[in-house]
């Protein structure tokens, strides 16, 4: 009898087939793997896009404009006055298409050619650090309804043994038909007009009893600041968000018996 005789092949088909199985399972996985982070990566980066272009229209669109200046000067009557501006008055608006302004948080830098005072809003309580690290906050006797007190503090008193005039400027409304604005929020909408104070009171002003209708004979408090005739003025409001608004004027050569004048246009 013969022996039976088989013949043995080795076939590695398939262990091939599970190699290219194996590659292409990792081949899915790495796939997975970048689609996840390309997608996470987009989504930062969308978020990124739309908070870029929200600031920049604000930066854009939220413009204060300043409408007209006048300075006022201290006087006992229609006679007797000082020699210098000694208030400041503000009329501002804001652009067409503007977005609101908070004006708690814009910052005022005024300069007569000497001195410079950079001021905020007198209701503002977290401004002005101290040595120790703490805020003085807002102006000492801020009321929070009503605005000619606050004028009045503003002109002849002083907060941690500082002049306010050197340190805040108060506001008023003239036009706020939505009643945006108040004195202790004081925020100004498109079609608002709204007056701000600045303090220009000189030392040679101190003794006089009135500015504008405001009592001060308790004092004028100096506010570092000169505005004789001829005085070249520089003034920057810098809002929160948006440009920041700039002007420049010269006083006049002679204010002769003016108590009100006209400085800006």
């Amino acid at each position: 009898m013969k022996a039976n005789k088989f013949n043995i092949k080795n076939n590695t088909k398939a262990q091939v087939g599970i190699g290219t199985l194996i590659i292409f399972i990792a081949m899915v996985l790495v796939a997975a793997v970048a689609a996840a982070v390309l997608i996470q990566t987009s989504g930062v980066l969308q978020q990124q896009a739309l908070s870029t272009g929200k600031e920049a229209t604000q930066e854009v669109s939220s413009n204060i404009v300043i409408r007209n200046i006048d300075g006022v000067r201290a006087a006992d009557d229609n006679v007797n006055m000082s020699s210098t501006l000694d208030l400041l008055r503000l009329n501002i608006a804001l652009n067409s298409g503007s977005g609101p302004v908070d004006i708690n948080q814009v910052v005022i830098s005024i300069t007569d050619g000497t001195n410079t005072n950079n001021l905020v809003y007198a209701g503002n309580t977290r401004s002005h650090e101290t040595a120790a690290g703490q805020d003085d906050g807002s102006m000492t006797a801020f009321s929070s309804t009503d605005a000619s007190a606050n004028l009045e503090e503003l002109l002849t008193g002083n907060t941690s043994s500082v002049n306010n005039a050197q340190r805040y400027f108060s506001a008023d409304r003239i036009r706020d038909d939505d009643a945006s604005f108040s004195q202790s929020n004081p925020v100004m909408n498109s079609g608002d007009l709204i007056r701000l104070y600045i303090s220009s009171a000189a030392t040679g002003s101190a003794g006089y009893a009135g500015i504008a209708s405001t009592d001060t004979s308790a004092g004028i408090a100096d506010s570092g600041l000169t505005l004789l005739p001829r005085t070249t003025v520089n003034i920057v409001m810098t809002p929160e968000a948006g440009t920041p608004t700039a002007i420049s004027f010269v006083t006049p050569p002679s204010y002769g018996t003016r108590e009100i004048v006209q400085l800006y246009p």
